[in-house]
């Protein structure tokens, strides 16, 4: 049974970004960078024939390229932080994205998502570590923001059964309307 979600990949230069922003902080553990991506939907464990009516649900989306830019970084967890991310900045189109990926879990026949939509990439998981600690890693990179970022396609990604956690496998990538596609090295055109 896979465990699959859907999210946006992070290219190979706002990684070294994003890894640019990490430092020795007691208790944190640090996302590998091949790792790094924006969860769209997250779908858990889910049978075979579920796996593949999702994936199918997902190629009907149609929605245009658009732009988004990383920025900030916070945490989730104020009274006990356990998890440090990158902010993302975006339009409506990522909102209409994430809300098409949800359509295409219910039509495939997933339970509805119960948490409200934080887009975010996930940078570190924390166990015991001191909020002071926290406090001065956000405020060393307050004024965080990358470059624009093209968003041409998403990715049907699975991810350990049962338990989650990476390495990631990318098992199907869908195009956004006016996505093109480099037959060379295999990526839609305008990633980053």
């Amino acid at each position: 049974m896979p465990r699959l979600f859907t999210g946006i990949e992070i290219g190979p230069d706002m990684r070294a970004l994003l890894g640019g922003l990490k430092s020795p902080l007691p208790g944190a553990s640090w996302v590998d960078s091949r790792n790094l991506h924006i969860t769209l939907r997250f779908a858990g464990d889910v049978d075979n024939p579920t796996a593949r009516e999702f994936a199918d649900q997902l190629s009907m989306i149609d929605v245009p390229c658009f732009s988004i830019r990383l920025k900030g970084l916070g945490v989730f967890g104020r009274i006990d932080p356990h998890t440090i991310w990158a902010g993302v900045e975006a339009g409506p189109e990522l909102e209409r994205l994430a809300r098409a990926n949800e359509r295409a879990a219910r039509l495939a026949g997933l339970k509805p998502e119960t948490r409200a939509f934080h887009p975010h990439v996930t940078l570190a998981r924390l166990k015991h570590t001191r909020d002071e600690a926290v406090a001065r890693l956000l405020g060393r990179h307050a004024a965080f923001r990358s470059p624009e970022i093209l968003v041409s396609r998403f990715v049907l990604y699975s991810a350990k059964p049962s338990i989650g956690g990476g390495p990631y496998v990318a098992e199907e990538t869908f195009l956004l309307a006016g996505g093109g596609y480099d037959e060379d090295s295999g990526n839609g055109y305008g990633l980053w």
